[in-house]
C-alpha cells in the first residue's frame, strides 16, 4: 500500500471534508471533531483526496480498506496478463501434419488474444538456403491469413528467421 495514504493522527490539516461511514456528506469539519466523530463509530479517518482544498477524509475500516484496494490491484494485473507473446518454432524439414498441428495451436494462442512470434530454425547445410525459409514464412501467413496479420516482415537473427503475428 502507497505510503502517502494518512490515517488518524497522520492528517494534518486542521479543516476537513468528512464523508461518513455509509457515503453520506457529512460536511467542512475540524480535524478534532472529525477524529473524535471517527473514534465514535469504532473506525479510521483516512484521507481519500489529500491534493482537494480542503482535504478529502472518509470514516472507514482502514484494514478493510486495504483489503479491498490489495485485491483490486491483483485482479488488474491479472487482466493485463492477456497480451502475452507465445511462440511456436519450425524446422525446415517439417512435414504437413506437424504443420498442420503447429497451426491448429497458433490459432488457439490468437483466439485467446496473444501475439504469436513464429520461428523457423536453420540447422548446418539449411542455412545456405535461407530462401526456403522466406518461403515457408509467405506460405504459414497464407495458411493463417484469415485468422492473423504480421506485425512486419520476416527477421533473421543468428540460425532463427522469425516473425510476430496478431490476429485481425
Amino acid at each position: 500500500m502507497s505510503q502517502s495514504i494518512r490515517i488518524n493522527e497522520a492528517i494534518r490539516a486542521s479543516e476537513l471534508r468528512v464523508i461518513g461511514a455509509s457515503g453520506e456528506q457529512l460536511g467542512i469539519l475540524s480535524r478534532a471533531d472529525a477524529l473524535k466523530m471517527a473514534e465514535e463509530a469504532g473506525l479510521d479517518l483516512v484521507e481519500i483526496s489529500p491534493n482537494a482544498n480542503p482535504p478529502v477524509v472518509k470514516i472507514i475500516d482502514w484494514s478493510k480498506y486495504q483489503y479491498q484496494k490489495m485485491k483490486e490491484a491483483q485482479k488488474n494485473r491479472r487482466s493485463n496478463k492477456q497480451g502475452e507473446l507465445k511462440q511456436m518454432r519450425f524446422g525446415m524439414k517439417i512435414g504437413q501434419g506437424d504443420l498442420d498441428i503447429k497451426l491448429r495451436k497458433v490459432r488457439e494462442f490468437l483466439v485467446d488474444g496473444h501475439k504469436v512470434r513464429l520461428q523457423i530454425f536453420f540447422r548446418g547445410r539449411e542455412n545456405a538456403h535461407r530462401d526456403l525459409g522466406y518461403e515457408m514464412i509467405k506460405r504459414i501467413a497464407t495458411l493463417l491469413e484469415n485468422d492473423a496479420v504480421l506485425e512486419h516482415e520476416p527477421q533473421m537473427a543468428g540460425r532463427n528467421l522469425s516473425v510476430v503475428i496478431r490476429s485481425k
